[in-house]
């Protein structure tokens, strides 16, 4: 039996974060860990020196990442594939998943767009419906619930909701889609990293997650889980790499129809790059090594001071009980200028504005200083 960790402390000197930037925006971009960025540069080294290069080196890494991966989130290392980004792994779920005439494929209101753009041209295509569950005034969780019915082909929706930080309860989702023989397609970069994920409990179909947000990883790299009853399906991308005999470098022409198993049928090409995976495993290392359970518990009470300092001045939130640990959106003041963002950044304070919304999204390496820090100069500067 595994003894209980002590819980995280602030994480920042293993960030390559200056002590003068506020940085509450890694729903936007994290920065780097240092022992990311040093496995990076090992990774541009070696590729630099290609006769360092082995048949093992093209296969060797991304097993590495798909067992790191896999732990995080409960899977079978067959059941990941590596792909370049987001829109990459929806695709391959919207080239297989079947949907017909009439039925409906359900998403949530300002989702974003790669999550909603393939669902649009499936639906055009078929003659489908995409059906948008609008934010409510209550529980947005039972909204979607009730969005779904027997006419629903694909539900297609976050984990976190990327603006407003509102938490999906996926269990309750996953169960109404299971009921109606819906797929289910969950879009897990601005929460993976940050809020445990079991996919044996909410068993998605597809889930998919962009490396460069609370995943702590290199920007061009996402990881896309497949259940089992996919694992057989059509990829985008006819490769090499993805071919049962790729590894025998002599017999590549010896055109092998057979995939290797589970999902790696959908990896991208050129998917064994020496920068992208070294720092891909150095950063699914530090992740398993922290726990997802730990880091969450870190930065609830982050969120929470968040949603305190927001109601001390009136702003609007999500209501807390639906508020994830990863990030919050919160109504700006009505004083706010138009370059609210460019003008924080100029104080060293980093948040990402969307619409009148600021999203502010803490992680290991922020503390309460930084929240209050936002927030003071947030009043400076809309009081002058």
């Amino acid at each position: 039996m595994e003894l209980a960790r002590e819980p995280l402390t602030c994480q920042r000197d293993a960030f390559e974060l200056p002590e003068d930037i506020c940085w509450l925006n890694s729903a936007y971009m994290s920065p780097l860990l240092h022992s990311v960025s040093h496995a990076g540069y090992e990774g541009v080294r070696q590729r630099g020196q290609p006769w360092r290069l082995t048949a093992d080196d093209f296969f060797n890494p991304a097993e590495e990442v798909r067992k790191l991966f896999s732990g995080l989130i409960n899977a079978d290392n067959d059941g990941i594939a590596l792909v370049p980004s987001v829109s990459y792994g929806v695709g391959i779920a919207a080239r297989n998943v079947p949907v017909q005439r009439s039925q409906n494929i359900v998403v949530v209101e300002e989702q974003f767009p790669s999550n909603i753009y393939p669902w649009r041209e499936l639906a055009s295509e078929q003659s489908a419906t995409v059906r948008t569950v609008s934010l409510p005034q209550g529980n947005w969780t039972d909204a979607i619930v009730d969005h779904i019915d027997d006419k629903t082909a694909v539900v297609a929706i976050p984990h976190v909701h990327w603006t407003t930080g509102a938490q999906f309860d996926l269990g309750r989702i996953g169960e109404r889609a299971r009921q109606v023989g819906s797929a289910l397609l969950v879009d897990a970069t601005q929460s993976l990293g940050t809020l445990p994920l079991d996919v044996a409990t909410v068993q998605p179909d597809f889930l998919v997650a962009a490396a460069y947000k609370c995943m702590l990883g290199p920007y061009g790299l996402s990881y896309l889980y497949v259940a089992p009853r996919w694992r057989e399906g059509k990829p985008l991308e006819e490769g090499w790499l993805n071919r049962a005999n790729a590894a025998d470098f002599s017999h590549l022409t010896d055109y092998c129809d057979e995939y290797m198993p589970g999902a790696r049928r959908y990896d991208f090409g050129q998917r064994s790059s020496t920068i992208l995976l070294s720092m891909a495993i150095a950063s699914l290392t530090q992740i398993a090594d922290w726990r997802i359970e730990r880091i969450e518990q870190y930065t609830r009470p982050l969120i929470e001071h968040i949603v305190a300092r927001a109601d001390e001045l009136g702003l609007w939130h999500p209501p807390i009980h639906s508020c994830s640990p990863c990030m919050v959106g919160i109504g700006l003041p009505g004083t706010s200028p138009s370059d609210l963002g460019k003008q924080l950044a100029k104080n060293g304070v980093y948040v990402s504005v969307r619409k009148n919304n600021a999203r502010v999204a803490p992680h290991v390496y922020n503390s309460i200083a930084d929240v209050d820090r936002f927030f003071d100069t947030l009043q400076q500067i809309t009081a002058s």
